[in-house]
């Protein structure tokens, strides 16, 4: 659904995300690397379980289950990775934290009223996600001191980018386009606020 030029755009301009990483957060990262490849794992395999649920919801919508369905497979095979590189390195898969910064996202979603505005939010929910993630790759692929995991994060940034783009085609394939763009404004100034909001941590990905 999308080109190589929306993409290489997509990621010169950090998504449209209106706050930036903290440069620190790189380095707190690298000093918590089995934190950090953790919690990237149960990242990978929430956005797995996310897009098997939409497509139990929103089944009738065939175009949207024709994308995700290889997202899901993706994304699985992004949680193997991540825990291949945990073991290589004599790490342990630890245990799942709670998330504040989705718990936080979710809280912003449409929770009544039309079905047309529940389901946008959900698209725009995960777009926001992928996009922060790949912002957040971005940097790690751009600051650690190690070569490999440079590379390595490198690559789970260009997939991400793909996906945010992706949800927001979708958005766009079923509903107005201009109340997508409006509404996913109205994300991009909540999440700045969130993220001003929270603690900066190195055992995160968000």
């Amino acid at each position: 659904m999308t080109d190589e030029h929306s993409l290489s755009e997509h990621t010169r301009n950090i998504l449209g995300l209106q706050l930036p990483t903290d440069p620190r957060w790189v380095n707190l990262a690298e000093i918590s690397l089995e934190a950090i490849l953790t919690d990237h794992a149960y990242c990978e395999q929430k956005a797995a379980t996310t897009c098997i649920t939409l497509i139990q919801r929103y089944s009738r919508r065939k175009e949207l289950v024709a994308a995700l369905a290889p997202i899901v497979t993706e994304e699985w095979g992004h949680f193997r990775l991540v825990l291949h590189e945990l073991h290589k390195r004599g790490f342990q898969l630890g245990q799942q934290r709670k998330d504040l910064y989705v718990n936080k996202l979710l809280a912003f979603q449409q929770q009544g009223g039309d079905e047309e505005g529940r389901f946008l939010d959900q698209l725009l929910t995960m777009a926001l996600i992928e996009a922060r993630s790949c912002e957040r790759f971005k940097r790690l692929s751009e600051g650690l001191e190690d070569a490999y995991l440079r590379q390595f994060y490198r690559r789970f940034m260009e997939s991400e980018a793909g996906h945010y783009a992706l949800f927001i085609e979708l958005a766009e394939l079923y509903i107005d386009k201009e109340k997508v763009r409006n509404r996913w404004q109205e994300w991009l100034a909540y999440e700045a606020e969130i993220m001003q909001a929270l603690e900066l941590r190195g055992d995160r990905i968000h």
